[in-house]
């Protein structure tokens, strides 16, 4: 199934409170998160060193917060696409929570709902509710309020 495709400002607005959509699953592997804690310097042990991170309560390594939230855009691209507009802009998070571990060789996908829709000057802000679940999990790894703004074309 492809992505949502939403077009204009109109469109947008029309399908404020609707889910856009649930990506594929990905796997969480420890080479990825190596790597991201190559990207960002946060090299914690609980991220990077199985060994001792099997003496935890999660049995292993589990995946940085950010790493997680840093996966919206990648899902967010294969859920939705908007078109006849001039362009938009990443404007920030209003919230974001990480209710449960996301452990190296598990699945993560992500679930997104357009929770509002709000008028601005040239153009709208978007809030898109990102709800990040792990396969097999009882609660969400990851729950951020995305804000966007995009601008008329």
């Amino acid at each position: 199934m492809g992505a949502t495709v939403i077009n204009g400002l109109d469109d947008l607005k029309r399908r404020a409170g609707q889910e856009l959509g649930v990506s594929d699953w990905l796997e969480v592997t420890q080479e990825a998160i190596d790597a991201f804690a190559d990207a960002t310097g946060d090299h914690q042990w609980i991220h990077v060193d199985p060994e001792r991170a099997k003496e935890t309560p999660f049995g292993g390594t589990i995946a940085h917060g950010l790493y997680t939230l840093s996966l919206g855009p990648q899902f967010s691209y294969s859920l939705f696409e908007v078109t006849g507009v001039a362009f938009g802009l990443n404007y920030g998070y209003n919230k974001v929570r990480y209710p449960a571990p996301l452990p190296v060789g598990s699945k993560v996908r992500m679930r997104a709902t357009l929770t509002a829709v709000d008028d601005i000057p040239g153009g709208v802000q978007l809030t898109v509710t990102q709800t990040f679940e792990r396969e097999g999990g009882d609660k969400p790894v990851c729950v951020a309020e995305s804000v966007s703004r995009v601008y008329g074309g």
